[in-house]
Formats: C-alpha cells, structure tokens, sequence
C-alpha cells in the first residue's frame, strides 16, 4: 500500500570538477563528508534518508513543512560554508522536492513523487530549489522564504505537467522587488505549453531529432543506447552529453578525441572542447573527433529553438 509523503533529492553540482583537482582519495572522503552532513540535516528536521547516491541524497518527510525547513536549512548552511571554503572544493547543491504517493519496498521508496523530485533536482540550477505545488500545498513561507511559480514544467516519463515553484531561500533577497508577483501569463499555467519553453534539435546525415527542455540530458555517441546515434569510428562511445541547466542548453564533451562547436555562419571560428563545456545557442554544427578542416568530419547541426 502505497503511503503520501514529500520526496526530496539532493545533487552536489561540480563533483566532478572537485575530483580532477583533488585526486579520487581526498575527493570522495570529501563528497561523502558533504552527503552524510546532508543526511543528517535532513534527519534533524524529520527527515528519513532513504539512500545517498554517490554525490546525491535521497530521503523522505511525513511532513511537506519539514522538508521545505531542511532543504532551506541545507542551502544557506552550505552558502555560508562555501563562502569561507576554497572554490576549488565548494560546490552548490541542487535539490529537488515533490510530495505524492511512493511505495516502500525493502527500505526503499519508488513512484511519481520520487521521479518528479529527482527530475526537478536534474533542471534546476546550482544553489536552487524547485518543488511541484503538492509539496508546497500546505507548508508556509518561513522568513525571507518566498515560493515563486515558475509555471508548468513537463517531466520526462510523466503524461501530465507539473506545476513547479522556485523556494527563494536566500534572507538578503526577500525584498519587495524580488517578491512581488504579476499575473502569470495564462498559457503558462494552462497545460499549453512547457514553461521551460525550450528544445534543440540535432540533424545528420538523414537523421533529424528534436529534444525539449524536459528531455535532456541526452547524449550524442556511437553506441546504439545513444539517444542520437553517429555511426563514425571518430565518434566516441559517448561523446557528447547535452545538458538542461539552468535555463540554458549546454553541451559537455565526454570523448577522447575532443568536439569542436562552430556558431552561425560557417567562417565564424570554431570552439575546442577537450573535457570542457559551452553554452548552445542558436543555430550552428558540431565536429566530433575532428576539426572541421577534415571535410570528412561527421558534422551534426544544431538549432537551439
């Protein structure tokens, strides 16, 4: 029997940046000092940590209040640590918070809320919090907490929208003008149209694919569990994965050979991403393990809508 709680995952953005310049020794003692000092707020403010995932926490509260104080609780903990720390180890957490019917089985927990928390801590941005309206139903804005609607978001392997809200949760910013709330456009709200109001779509050859907003992250490789497939011994595996972060489209190079970006009109210079990572916008083409001057290149273009 399924049971109504608040769902709430945590993310620890820049993990992998830490551990290139930490070595995997200091690095994992750090990120597991970081995640279990996540458990044990949650547990403070009622909380049942249901598991950690690497660099990630997953945990449950009977109460949609308890979960709305620990979440804000671990971000201003965590803002205020970072600022003293060095920024080559700080690194923000992004958190997801959803309440619905989940189902424990053996200890752990499986349903909509858990997948619609999980897919809110993958699309926000570092430093955020975004809950769906069920978490936040009955809980209150504590001071200089303000719940701000973001509009209906889709989330990927859920028919219906979700209808998600930004916490604010930093003291210095609940004035006036940050707080105060105009008329939300009606096809926001209305089930039209995902607010994320984003999608990118990919072409090769006489393959042509759109991913929205709600669908990334998405990857780009040679193997056929790719979500777009380039068949090129030059294509990595893997080689490039497209991220939804922040309001932005983000590519990341994952391969071994490298990506190179070019933007608009083809005498624009192209950008090298060896392990890097830039911003789509617009529209353009992506070399994968080659520069463009191998007119042989496979060449994917992009159009950022």
């Amino acid at each position: 029997m399924g049971v109504q709680t608040t769902v709430v995952f945590t993310d620890l953005h820049g993990s992998t940046a830490v551990f290139e310049a930490l070595g995997n020794a200091k690095a994992t003692a750090l990120v597991t000092q970081i995640t279990q000092w996540i458990a044990h707020r949650c547990q403070a403010h009622g909380g049942r940590v249901v598991k950690t995932l690497g660099d990630g926490v997953l945990a449950m509260f009977p109460s949609p209040q308890g979960a709305v104080d620990a979440v804000v609780d671990i971000q201003r903990s965590n803002f205020k640590s970072a600022n003293r720390t060095s920024k080559i180890t700080a690194m923000p957490i992004r958190i997801g918070v959803a309440s619905g019917e989940v189902e424990v089985v053996q200890g752990d927990c499986y349903g909509d809320a858990v997948n619609v928390a999980s897919r809110l801590c993958d699309l926000c941005g570092p430093n955020q919090i975004w809950a769906n309206d069920a978490a936040l139903a009955t809980a209150v804005e504590v001071s200089g907490v303000t719940f701000r609607p973001l509009g209906l978001i889709n989330v990927r392997g859920r028919a219906e929208p979700c209808k998600v809200f930004q916490l604010e949760w930093r003291e210095e910013q609940a004035s006036d003008f940050l707080t105060m709330q105009g008329d939300l456009d009606p096809g926001l709200m209305s089930g039209d149209r995902d607010s994320l109001g984003r999608e990118i779509e990919l072409r090769w050859m006489d393959t042509t694919q759109t991913f929205k907003a709600f669908d990334l992250p998405v990857s780009i490789g040679r193997v056929r569990t790719a979500e777009f497939v380039v068949n090129d011994p030059r294509v990595s595996r893997t080689h490039v994965r497209i991220d939804w972060r922040n309001g932005s489209i983000v590519l990341v190079d994952v391969s071994s050979y490298g990506s190179w970006v070019r933007f608009g009109a083809s005498s624009s210079a192209p950008v090298l991403l060896r392990r890097e990572e830039c911003v789509l916008h617009g529209n353009g083409e992506l070399a994968l393990g080659a520069s463009f001057t191998d007119l042989s290149v496979p060449t994917v273009s992009f159009n950022v809508r």
